[in-house]
């Protein structure tokens, strides 16, 4: 008992735990919360070591300028997180960052297609393409670009828009209306650039949309290498891996990537150092809903920050190197002698 009170009263002391959600969220961060202060009470913690704070950017502002703020944890876009991160820098805080992801699934020309195209619709249709992780790139090797774009448009026009909560739609709404009007400029500048809307490319009604699929369009125009947060794919063709790589690694962000092939060379050609160059690397499934237990985190612009994982805790603690003399001499570094 005095040791569960020590170990209160340490935490009380040297530990508090705030964050922010969206101020778009209010009701899912005092729904978090609350799940998060049954397991402290659980454990007979402290509920102060997870603190809920609503509202808007001048809240989130004054938690980046605050030098008691020792580590600031960032999730958002890019945008706003190069604000953050210059902002906590200046002060010499710590920083992690996990910003966006303009993720791509590479096709070779061995690809299983009964496993791709389900993954496809998963990675870029799920949760209405609003993840980090959603794929929002396809690059087939030009020998399967004619099969793969007519299984893709016979899948999405099956996908049922509506509310998530009803069992059988897979497509709910955009979160916002801003959302709603991103995703109307960029399927009207992919028509204007001369790209095909091989399927969806509409406003269904309120905020849902359908899930569009593009083609024609140059792999690096500026509407494919911009990440729009919505349920729209840019399939572009490939000459080979390395043209894939080439292609995969050109954006600025290096969230996720995935690689659909049975070669093992390209496998781990894939996964080293001159492979794709995001924070997580996936063969053969989809670019998100595989990640979770692994270092959660990219490269480039996405922030280089890394949460979950084994090693996430430590981001959080202060590290010290300690060197402990319990000798009577005083030995000295280079064998100087001051006696």
């Amino acid at each position: 008992l005095q040791a569960s009170k020590d170990r209160k009263q340490w935490y009380q002391r040297r530990v508090r735990g705030m964050w922010k959600g969206a101020p778009t969220t209010p009701l899912t961060g005092v729904a978090c919360t609350r799940l998060i202060a049954d397991v402290l009470d659980a454990n007979k913690l402290p509920g102060g070591l997870s603190g809920l704070i609503s509202g808007g950017a001048d809240v989130g502002g004054a938690m980046v300028d605050d030098a008691r703020v020792n580590l600031v944890s960032f999730t958002g876009s890019c945008q706003a997180g190069k604000q953050v991160g210059t902002k906590v820098q200046s002060r010499m805080g710590k920083l992690i960052l996990e910003l966006g992801g303009n993720n791509a699934i590479s096709v070779m020309e061995d690809a299983d297609l009964s496993m791709l195209v389900p993954a496809v619709c998963f990675a870029s249709v799920g949760t209405a393409g609003q993840r980090c992780t959603t794929t929002r790139r396809l690059i087939v090797h030009k020998s399967l670009i004619d099969e793969v774009v007519p299984r893709l448009v016979s899948a999405y026009k099956q996908v049922k828009i509506g509310d998530p909560l009803v069992k059988g739609n897979l497509c709910g709404p955009l979160h916002t209306t801003a959302a709603v009007e991103a995703y109307k400029d960029a399927i009207s500048e992919a028509k204007s650039l001369g790209g095909k809307i091989e399927v969806g490319g509409n406003v269904v009604e309120g905020r849902y949309v359908e899930p569009t699929i593009v083609t024609g369009l140059p792999h690096d125009s500026d509407l494919v290498m911009r990440e729009t947060f919505a349920p729209i794919l840019y399939i572009v063709p490939c000459e080979g891996f390395e043209d894939a790589v080439a292609i995969n690694n050109e954006v600025s962000q290096g969230l996720s990537s995935s690689i659909f092939t049975t070669n093992p060379e390209y496998i781990f050609r894939w996964v080293g150092a001159g492979g794709a160059d995001s924070g997580i690397c996936n063969v053969n499934i989809p670019t998100n809903g595989a990640e979770i237990g692994g270092a959660f985190g990219g490269e480039k612009e996405t922030g280089g920050g890394r949460e979950s994982g084994s090693d996430a805790w430590k981001q959080y603690c202060r590290r010290a190197t300690c060197t402990i003399n319990y000798s009577k001499d005083l030995p000295l570094a280079q064998g100087i002698d001051f006696s």
